[in-house]
């Protein structure tokens, strides 16, 4: 049985489509039967990543946001992507509180959140060629290994 899903969306980097990102991505991950908290985490990292992406990455004009999803097994993998001007410094970016846009009362905690609401993030960016963000998430109880509690597996590693 093949249990790898995944999708492909492109939408303009208009403040009016993070909304509908976030229900996207929403109905996506449905199919894994996760809690209301954890899909409130992917939609709020989701949502954060495509504000980014209209705020920092196409500063001064429209452009497209492409998000990709895949489901495989009970995890969530999400990216995305713009072609705007890409980050200077992702480290500093990264930092809590930091906004390359203080003129737009911007809180600086984008990178913290999706951080804080997904297992795995990874940014990559090239100035002038745009931004990727790559986030997972596992979805649901993680399964038990030859009768031990997962607590008992994490101590063994």
């Amino acid at each position: 049985m093949n249990d790898k899903n995944e999708m492909l969306l492109e939408f303009e980097s208009k403040s009016q489509n993070e909304s509908f990102a976030r229900t996207v991505v929403a109905a996506f991950a449905a199919q894994l039967d996760p809690t209301i908290e954890e899909l409130a985490d992917i939609k709020t990292a989701v949502s954060e990543a495509v504000t980014n992406s209209t705020i920092h990455g196409y500063t001064d004009c429209i452009g497209i946001i492409k998000m990709h999803c895949v489901i495989f097994g009970n995890e969530i993998s999400v990216e995305i992507s713009d072609e705007g001007v890409g980050i200077e410094n992702i480290e500093k970016a990264m930092e809590p509180l930091y906004t390359s846009r203080p003129e737009l009362e911007r809180s600086g905690m984008g990178f913290s959140f999706m951080e804080a609401f997904m297992d795995e993030l990874e940014v990559i960016s090239v100035l002038g060629k745009g931004t990727t963000v790559r986030m997972q998430k596992r979805v649901g109880k993680v399964e038990k290994k030859k009768g031990c509690t997962q607590e008992a597996n994490e101590k063994v590693v």
